[in-house]
């Protein structure tokens, strides 16, 4: 390699060892960087590049005690410092959890910087946060399904139309209506809950919002006419009303019910709600559980979960209907099963 190829390299990585103010970094240090990456190189000679550097590049010395440190000034014209590990492993663990619920466009964006916290782990070798990265996973709770397959151009157009507020026409599967319906849609929102993402939006003269999945977006077009504002549109305040946990009334209520141990375990470490309580054993070895909870159907496929886990007292609604699908479930299986005849495709 010739020298001056091997001073522009060297000059380059040690750009990128020196972190942005207020972090700061010793000379004695970046010598210790530079010789790890197979640098030959002195700190007398580390310090005469880091003064020519310095006007160019906006970089500051912190000469209050030794050794000097050094850092890029917020206002620096070009950042090249390389990535830290904690960012590295949280773009890294993050990676997973964005992709359903970024715009394409955004996640165009991120890729390289996925990529390259990825490849910054992978390269740190016997770093524990590398080590960490390949032994820790976030996992949902209870049964996840896969996420519905929605086309890069879909992504695409509907992201665009949310974020330039422009109109979108949609030929959309409607599972209510059956068949493939057009609609003039006026985004407000994304939603991702579990598999599926959804578009909050309006149809062309009317008010109310609705949910389109994506995945049943057979095709997208975005216009060049402005959507509805829909300035008054709180995401946290239409999730917080209920429509994604098919809320059955307004309100609480309170669930009683009896659980048994190992239901009550899990219970005191992570409470059904803010206002839960559990009383002591009885002589069947069942704990009473007091929990103020909405009137929805999550908190009721949580209930029919339990199996025989839990005893159900109260909200009437809700025991009339563990009782009703007892008796459906019974006369399901009384029976012997006999595979039902099924139509030519």
């Amino acid at each position: 390699m010739s020298q001056a190829k091997d001073t522009l390299l060297r000059l380059f990585a040690l750009l990128r060892l020196i972190p942005t103010e207020p972090h700061r970094i010793a000379t004695p240090t970046l010598l210790e960087k530079l010789r790890d990456r197979g640098f030959s190189v002195t700190l007398r000679s580390i310090q005469r590049d880091l003064s020519r550097l310095s006007i160019p590049f906006s970089l500051q010395c912190d000469d209050s005690e030794m050794p000097f440190r050094w850092s890029f000034t917020r206002e620096a014209p070009l950042r090249l410092e390389d990535m830290d590990a904690p960012t590295a492993l949280a773009l890294f663990l993050s990676e997973g959890h964005l992709s359903p619920i970024l715009p394409q466009s955004v996640l165009d964006q991120l890729g390289p910087q996925f990529r390259r916290a990825r490849n910054y782990l992978y390269g740190l070798g016997g770093n524990g946060l590398a080590d960490w990265a390949r032994r820790v996973r976030s996992l949902p709770n209870g049964k996840a399904l896969l996420p519905a397959p929605v086309g890069a151009d879909t992504w695409a157009q509907v992201s665009a139309g949310l974020l330039e507020r422009k109109q979108l026409l949609v030929s959309y599967h409607s599972r209510s209506k059956g068949g493939l319906k057009q609609f003039r849609l006026h985004p407000a929102g994304l939603v991702s809950r579990h598999a599926v993402s959804y578009l909050l939006a309006s149809v062309e003269g009317y008010g109310d919002l609705r949910q389109f999945a994506l995945h049943r977006m057979a095709e997208v077009r975005l216009l060049d006419e402005a959507a509805h504002a829909h300035e008054s549109f709180d995401v946290d305040a239409y999730i917080a009303s209920g429509v994604f946990s098919f809320r059955e009334a307004d309100g609480q209520v309170e669930l009683i019910a009896d659980v048994r141990p190992q239901i009550a375990a899990l219970l005191k470490e992570t409470p059904l709600s803010e206002q839960q309580t559990l009383s002591g054993v009885s002589l069947e070895g069942w704990h009473r559980l007091h929990a103020v909870v909405p009137l929805d159907r999550e908190t009721l496929w949580w209930i029919f979960a339990l199996n025989d886990n839990i005893r159900l007292h109260a909200p009437d609604v809700w025991v009339d209907e563990v009782r009703e699908r007892i008796r459906s479930m019974h006369a399901l299986y009384q029976n012997t099963y006999t595979t039902p005849q099924l139509q030519p495709a």
